[in-house]
């Protein structure tokens, strides 16, 4: 696998990671508010968050999905449709369980919700991402290097084109 068509192959998982600032903004799904972790609390401090919802994982999953189906033109994820769905859907889900575990952390150590904790709020979906998905893909270890420092340095970027166009209140 090239170096380019491998930054392609993970764009999935940044599709997810940014869809659930996305879905909270459409009316009709910003009404779906359940909380990933149900208000559970651990030693005192809540799991996830009130920002980490059902909402969240299956709408960035789903999108991660469509978006290896999109992008099957250029990367072959698999042979079929539904393979290749799957395999941009556990690029997605892997990268927001990845964002998931970190939050679990965050809170255990006294970081609120919607502060930024860097740089492990950057590369928490790409670890992710990367995890789930290398049972399904033939990524080298140098090749996932490539994606950890150029997928940490495009969410660099879109974290503050999201902050410039008001989906997130701060740039990191």
């Amino acid at each position: 696998m090239s170096w380019w068509i491998a930054l392609v192959f993970f764009l999935p998982a940044g599709v997810a990671n940014a869809t659930p600032v996305v879905a909270n903004k459409i009316p009709l799904l910003n009404k779906w508010q359940t909380p990933l972790d149900f208000g559970i609390s651990l030693r005192g401090k809540r799991l996830l968050g009130k920002n980490k919802s059902w909402r969240g994982l299956l709408t960035g999953s789903v999108f991660a999905g469509v978006t290896a189906l999109l992008l099957s033109p250029i990367v072959h994820y698999s042979d079929n449709w539904l393979a290749t769905f799957g395999v941009g859907f556990v690029l997605g889900f892997g990268a927001l369980f990845g964002d998931a575990l970190e939050s679990i952390i965050k809170r255990q150590h006294g970081i609120e919700a919607g502060h930024s904790w860097f740089p492990f709020d950057q590369i928490d979906y790409i670890i992710g991402g990367l995890l789930f998905v290398a049972p399904f893909s033939d990524l080298t270890w140098q090749l996932m290097a490539l994606i950890m420092v150029a997928f940490f340095g495009l969410h660099l970027v879109f974290a503050y084109i999201a902050f410039k166009l008001g989906l997130k209140s701060k740039p990191i």
